[in-house]
C-alpha cells in the first residue's frame, strides 16, 4: 500500500470508530477488549492519535512521552476524539515526504511508518468500537489485511520485548488463502523470526503441517490459514482461533493467541 492509500484508510476508519462510538454510547462494553467501555476506547485512541500527530508536526527525533488520556466523557470526549483524529489525518497529508522524526519499526520513511502504524491502530480498535454494537463488522480489504499481518509478525515481534517465546523452537506457518502471502515464524526463546514467502515460492507447495510433501527444512508444528482478514484480526487477537483453520499442534497457536498483545 502506498503512503496516500494509508492515509485515506486511515481517514475513513477513524470516522467508522467515532460512528460506532457514537451509536453505541459511553458506558457500552467492548467485548474485545475485555474491562473496557467506549469511553476507555475513545481516550486511548484518541490519545495514540495526538501523539503520533505531535512526532510529525513538531518533527521529535527522540521518543517524546504523549499527553495522558483526557477527564472527558459523552459528547465532549466524541468531539475531542474527532478532533484530535481529524488532526492526524491532516499532519500526516501535510507532511513532507523526506520528514525526519521518531519510529519504533523499520520503515521506507517516518511518513510512510506514522501512516501505516496509524492506520492499523486505528482499523483494529474500530473493530472494538463495532464490536460493542454486537453486529457486523466492516469488512479490511485483503491488501491492508496483508499489510497489518506484516506490519505485527515483522515489526511489532521482532522486537525484543515480544512475549511469544518457547524453551522448544517451535514453527507456525500463517497462510492468507485469498492471497499469494505466507509467512512462517520461527519461535524459540529468541524474539519470533518471521519471513514471509508466496503460495509459488513458500517451498511446500500449499500442503499443511502434516503434509508428506513437506521437507524438514520446510515442517511447521502449527499452521493457520484463513482469509486475510480472518488472520489479521485473529492474530491480533480480536476474533477467536476458530475463525481461522487450524492444522497441527494446537498449543503452538495458543502461545500466540496468550502472550502476543501489543505493548510499546
Amino acid at each position: 500500500m502506498e503512503i496516500i492509500e494509508h492515509i485515506a484508510s486511515l481517514s475513513e476508519e477513524g470516522r467508522l470508530l467515532a460512528a460506532a462510538a457514537e451509536r453505541s454510547g459511553p458506558g457500552a462494553s467492548v467485548p474485545t477488549c475485555p474491562g473496557w467501555q467506549i469511553r476507555h476506547l475513545l481516550r486511548h485512541t484518541g490519545m495514540v492519535h495526538r501523539w503520533a500527530a505531535e512526532f510529525i508536526t513538531e518533527e521529535h527525533t527522540a521518543y517524546h512521552p504523549d499527553s495522558g488520556e483526557p477527564d472527558l466523557d459523552g459528547g465532549e470526549l466524541l468531539d475531542w476524539f474527532r478532533a484530535g483524529h481529524r488532526h492526524l489525518v491532516r499532519s500526516l497529508e501535510a507532511a513532507p515526504a523526506d520528514l525526519e522524526c521518531w519510529t519504533f519499526l523499520p520503515a521506507p520513511s517516518p511518513l510512510a511508518f506514522w501512516a501505516r502504524r496509524q492506520l492499523h491502530e486505528t482499523t483494529v480498535h474500530r473493530v472494538d468500537a463495532e464490536s460493542a454494537l454486537g453486529g457486523p463488522l466492516t469488512t479490511v480489504g485483503a491488501d491492508r489485511a496483508v499489510d497489518g499481518i506484516d506490519e505485527l509478525l515483522t515489526g511489532f515481534h521482532a522486537r525484543p520485548r515480544s512475549r511469544v517465546r518457547s524453551a522448544v523452537p517451535r514453527t507456525l506457518r500463517v497462510r492468507a488463502v485469498d492471497t499469494d502471502a505466507v509467512w512462517t515464524v520461527r519461535i524459540s526463546d529468541e524474539p519470533p523470526r518471521a519471513v514471509r514467502t508466496s503460495v509459488a515460492g513458500d517451498g511446500h507447495g500449499g500442503t499443511g503441517p502434516d503434509g508428506e510433501d513437506d521437507t524438514e527444512s520446510d515442517r511447521v508444528d502449527c499452521e493457520l490459514s484463513g482469509t486475510a482478514e480472518g488472520l489479521y484480526l485473529t492474530l491480533w487477537n480480536r476474533l477467536p482461533l476458530g475463525a481461522v483453520t487450524l492444522r497441527g499442534d494446537r498449543s503452538v497457536a495458543r502461545l500466540w493467541t496468550d502472550n502476543s498483545a501489543v505493548t510499546w
